[in-house]
């Protein structure tokens, strides 16, 4: 897998770390079970007492840790700052709220033989956590919180170019006084994800990543017959309505598509405008968008950060040059950036028709599809013509049309008036190509955990 952290503003090579070998996938799974059979049997309070002790010290070197994620996959200092918050957000949300989720619930039945039952929610053992490199510290939280809390146990595989974002996360939780086992990073091979798939004390399979990455995954899940969440891409819509207020939405446009340099799956990847007004918020949209300055992500004067690697800024590279070969209108929108680093210059892409490939593609990096509508019934036909289902956005100055049309629009979250968010305190998922499944809330929680019916009965002879 060629594990290394290569810094995307210089290119430099900075550190290189080995393949777990079979020994190491082996010794991670025996001290897992061993962690499990002891974390399922602590109490939800002190299991969430670690939750609590790992926030108060993201909080303590946030400046630290946000850093490192920088280095590794190259966001803006101050992006990487308010991921390390929101991590440890997440993990306050379930010493908050784990234990009233997790309490058994007594349950109706109108059988007289049924003198009471309950439903209560069991850990399973061992869950695999499969991350991308995006978010390296907030995708591990979304799975790790909510799982440890249920009385799981995970074992990771982080993406190849954020490796001491991993290994980072490992080193907190064991300070956190989470017993060695209970959540261990293993810089795995892909042949070995199969084998611990299949392995009898893992019980479930959680991946964000790529379709292609969760076709594979969710098919060995499958046979496996071990349960998975699966969240993948998106083309989230942003749609923009004739009442909207246009310097609110276009300002919310520029940030919506362009932070974390354009490589968020929920970011807002097709901006829909009514046709009234779609003069006038280009106008807004094309000059927010040349005013983000592109460099050193460190420094605080940068706006746009670089692509993860030098691959995929050519990857977007090569989507753009295919878009346009099929008929779409390129029009470079951005500033010029640095000729050192892996930048994408931005751009706008138009005149996508059915017929162009590119009108179903997720691009990631700082590329905004455009698309004229005539009319609300058309952006909103516009917007659930595509194979993704994750976020998406409605701008308009009547809260209660925006709730009509958000009801409309399939995907797993709409927002109004803001493009798709991340909280640690919102359930977040997709449908169709974007996967399935939820995490964080008492959704996440509950993904994994064995929901056993406990019932009493008072009766004689045949029930």
């Amino acid at each position: 897998m060629a594990y290394a952290t290569t810094n995307p503003y210089t290119g430099e090579t900075l550190k290189t770390f080995p393949d777990a070998t079979d020994s190491d996938v082996a010794l991670a799974l025996e001290r897992g079970d061993t962690a499990f059979k002891q974390w399922k049997n602590t109490s939800i309070a002190a299991r969430v007492a670690v939750l609590q002790n790992a926030a108060n010290l993201l909080r303590a070197k946030h400046t630290e840790y946000a850093k490192l994620l920088t280095l590794e996959m190259g966001k803006l200092l101050s992006e990487a700052e308010a991921e390390v918050e929101l991590s440890a957000a997440i993990f306050e949300y379930y010493v908050e709220n784990a234990e009233q989720q997790l309490v058994p619930e007594k349950l109706p039945s109108k059988d007289p033989a049924v003198t009471e039952a309950w439903l209560v929610h069991e850990p399973l053992g061992i869950i695999l956590a499969i991350e991308p490199w995006n978010f390296p510290y907030y995708q591990i939280a979304r799975i790790l919180a909510p799982q440890l809390s249920a009385g799981n146990v995970i074992v990771l595989k982080h993406a190849s170019n954020v490796p001491q974002c991993a290994d980072a996360f490992e080193k907190l939780m064991l300070e956190a006084g989470l017993p060695v086992g209970g959540f261990k990073n293993l810089y795995a091979s892909r042949h070995q994800l199969e084998t611990i798939i299949n392995d009898s004390r893992v019980h479930g399979v959680a991946l964000t990543g790529s379709e292609g990455a969760g076709a594979v995954v969710a098919a060995q899940a499958g046979r496996a017959l071990k349960k998975s969440t699966m969240e993948l891409g998106g083309a989230d819509a942003f749609i923009v309505l004739e009442d909207a207020d246009l310097d609110k939405a276009a300002k919310w446009a520029v940030f919506g598509r362009h932070w974390n340099a354009g490589q968020v799956c929920c970011s807002s990847k097709r901006i829909i405008v009514v046709e009234a007004i779609y003069d006038a918020f280009l106008e807004r949209f094309i000059a927010g968008v040349a005013a983000l300055k592109a460099g050193d992500p460190l420094d605080s004067a940068t706006a746009l950060a670089p692509l993860s690697s030098q691959a995929a800024a050519n990857d977007v590279r090569r989507q753009v040059d295919e878009a346009a070969a099929h008929g779409a209108t390129v029009t470079v929108i951005g500033a010029e950036v640095p000729s050192q680093g892996a930048f994408v210059r931005p751009v706008m892409l138009s005149g996508l028709t059915k017929d162009n490939p590119a009108y179903y593609w997720e691009f990631f990096g700082p590329v905004s599809l455009i698309f004229k509508a005539k009319d609300e019934a058309e952006a909103i036909e516009i917007a659930n013509d595509s194979p993704f289902g994750l976020g998406g956005s409605v701008f308009t100055q009547n809260i209660d049309r925006g709730r009509k049309v958000a009801e409309q629009i399939s995907t797993g979250m709409v927002y109004i008036n803001h493009p798709t968010a991340v909280k640690a305190d919102l359930p977040f998922g997709g449908v169709r190509r974007s996967g399935y499944g939820r995490e964080l809330i008492g959704l996440g929680l509950k993904e994994f955990v064995n929901h056993k019916l406990i019932g009493v009965t008072d009766i004689d002879g045949n029930f």
